[in-house]
């Protein structure tokens, strides 16, 4: 969502259901990786470049669907950051916020945390 509060409640959860994961977060933008960082990530990087990277190696990627689609998040998803997330070799668990001119037809609009709640189940 740009500042970094879906994220940052994603590292939160992540790291309540499993401690013993590495959580690296990557930012679109520097206030989001600080964000995710202060939520309890052990590392943060914010960027296109901190996202590309990041899916070479990740064994998991939870992200907003807007993540896999160029030009989303009024021009922060790079189409090489959407390149990276849709082909990485990491599960990818996406959430449905149906904003920004994207609509996920047949999925209910849940709230933010029962989103978050939903993403790290799926892990």
């Amino acid at each position: 969502g740009q500042g970094g509060g879906i994220g940052a409640g994603l590292v939160r959860a992540v790291k309540e259901k499993r401690p013993e994961a590495f959580v690296t977060a990557a930012g679109t933008n520097a206030l989001a990786a600080a964000a995710m960082k202060k939520a309890g990530a052990d590392a943060a990087a914010a960027g296109e470049n901190a996202v590309v990277v990041g899916c070479r190696s990740a064994d998991v990627i939870i992200c907003p669907i807007a993540c896999v689609i160029a030009d989303a998040l009024f021009g922060e998803i790079t189409p090489d950051m959407a390149r990276a997330v849709g082909q990485s070799g990491a599960k990818r668990i996406l959430l449905p916020f149906n904003r920004c001119g994207n609509v996920v037809v047949g999925v209910r609009e849940l709230s933010p945390a029962a989103l978050i709640a939903l993403a790290v189940e799926a892990i």
